[in-house]
């Protein structure tokens, strides 16, 4: 485990490089070509500024820079993974520049999903053909619309990016799986780089081609891992990805959830996510987002115990944090409701 470890640095480091020294000039090209985020073009978009939406790009040339220097993977299925986060850059960079329709967006991650599917990461939980390829449509879609929805505060996805796919590095190389681990690593050090550029106050947004980017990197490298190979059983093992990526498939459900019971479009853009809800409790900006990252590690700390524990208490720990999970978004109707049609009211410096 050492030498796989030892062997993800110089891709970390690749990464990283190639997505700070990409992201000025990013910045510039944006600026240049108009492709902005402008304060106010709707009412959840408070920011003061136009920021540009530069996060794609240096994300997708942070993560492809180091198979060009490193060499290129030959398995199928990380060549499935890359081939499908170069189909979903452009297409989150053609709904960052024209604006696609929730069905159109939708259409294209599914379209995308089955790329990977067909390069043979799927989910193999059921062991029913049908059934499988339906929950990896659903796991790929919905951590692609996750990580688009969390993207709601400066740094915050990237964040979630970075402990995700720290975690997913560590337990990869436990289960034998060098190359999805340096993808993982690749995947982490163009997060950090990006952060550098995306932190408070942004210099640059993720836009949806960034958002939906990680979503979709970590929600493939989650269904790639098997822990199998760490002689683990699935019992113990199959939600460990869900655990992981626990933040941004939270912050999902609330919107969904709270937005369903207003009757108000879950594709709208709004201040009700769970960064905001915290502010609504007095909780100041920057802890808000470091609470968040908090949790995320707390939550991939569980999911190692978990994989060394009984299948029947590992479940246990599972269903438990389901239920603390829902308590809380119980909890966040109760003490920090909706305010108004667009949600509440933020601070002037996030990015929504």
């Amino acid at each position: 485990m050492v030498t796989l470890l030892g062997s993800t640095f110089p891709t970390m480091l690749v990464s990283a490089l190639a997505s700070l020294a990409v992201a000025p000039i990013a910045i510039w090209l944006m600026r240049r070509w108009g492709w902005l985020d402008l304060p106010g073009s709707a009412p959840h978009k408070v920011h003061l500024l136009p920021v540009p939406l530069s996060g794609g790009l240096v994300l997708f040339v942070g993560v492809l820079v180091p198979y060009l220097v490193l060499g290129w993977p030959s398995g199928r299925e990380i060549q499935g993974i890359l081939l499908g986060a170069v189909g979903l850059t452009i297409w989150g960079t053609l709904d960052d520049r024209v604006g696609l329709q929730p069905y159109q967006k939708l259409a294209g991650q599914l379209l995308i999903a089955l790329v990977v599917i067909w390069a043979g990461v799927q989910v193999r939980i059921t062991r029913i053909g049908w059934l499988d390829v339906s929950l990896t449509l659903l796991w790929l879609a919905g951590m692609v619309n996750a990580f688009n929805f969390v993207d709601s505060m400066d740094g915050l996805a990237l964040g979630l990016s970075v402990i995700a796919s720290g975690f997913f590095m560590v337990v990869t190389i436990d289960s034998g799986q060098p190359e999805l681990a340096t993808l993982s690593a690749a995947i982490l050090g163009a997060s950090v780089g990006a952060y550098v550029f995306n932190c408070s106050p942004a210099r640059m947004f993720l836009g949806d081609a960034g958002s939906q980017l990680l979503g979709f990197l970590l929600a493939a490298v989650g269904i790639a891992y098997v822990p199998a190979g760490a002689g683990l059983p699935q019992g113990v093992s199959w939600f460990t990805p869900i655990l992981v990526l626990g933040v941004p498939a939270f912050d999902m459900t609330l919107v969904v959830v709270t937005r369903f019971l207003h009757h108000r479009p879950v594709y709208r853009g709004g201040k009700d996510h769970t960064y905001h809800r915290l502010v609504q409790l007095g909780v100041a900006p920057t802890r808000s987002v470091v609470l968040m990252h908090f949790v995320a590690i707390m939550l991939g700390l569980v999911a190692f115990v978990a994989l060394g524990a009984t299948v029947l208490v590992a479940n246990v720990i599972f269903a438990s944090i389901v239920v603390a999970g829902v308590t809380l978004l119980v909890l966040f109707e109760r003490f920090a409701p909706v305010v108004s049609g667009t949600g509440l009211v933020a601070e002037p410096t996030q990015e929504t």
